[in-house]
């Protein structure tokens, strides 16, 4: 995905992962009015609605979003653009909700640089493990 049309569906599916818990918490929303006013969407008539609450968003509606964002296959930037972004929205609020973890998880399925006959579970866990222990970092 190239230009606008990629950042404004970045912003998106941080909205998108901001509400996969059910709520945005206030480190969250902090974290997405300044990545969407950074980006330059903030006043698009797309992102406005999702960006002030005004619309929730369902988890399947996420998970959707994420799959047009990466198409079929993924580029490589694309999903390491993505999973920084998610990464630092879920961090921005100092917890890790299942939700989120699960969300890691899916994510970390679809990199194109894992070739599932090369034990794409194996790392699965350890990219989990990573993020979990710099979570855990974050906290002392």
């Amino acid at each position: 995905m190239t230009g606008n049309s990629s950042v404004k569906q970045l912003v998106k599916i941080l909205i998108g992962a901001a509400w996969i818990d059910g709520r945005i918490q206030p480190e969250e929303r902090e974290y997405l009015h300044r990545v969407a006013k950074q980006s330059g969407v903030a006043e698009d008539p797309e992102i406005q609605p999702l960006l002030y609450e005004l619309k929730s968003v369902s988890p399947q509606e996420c998970y959707s979003w994420v799959q047009e964002y990466l198409g079929d296959p993924a580029t490589p930037e694309d999903y390491q653009r993505l999973i920084e972004a998610i990464s630092a929205l879920i961090y921005s609020d100092g917890e890790v909700a299942t939700e989120e973890a699960k969300l890691l998880t899916r994510l970390q399925l679809l990199d194109p640089a894992i070739a599932p006959q090369k034990g794409g579970y194996n790392t699965v866990l350890k990219t989990i493990q990573k993020l979990y222990q710099r979570w855990m970092d974050t906290q002392s």
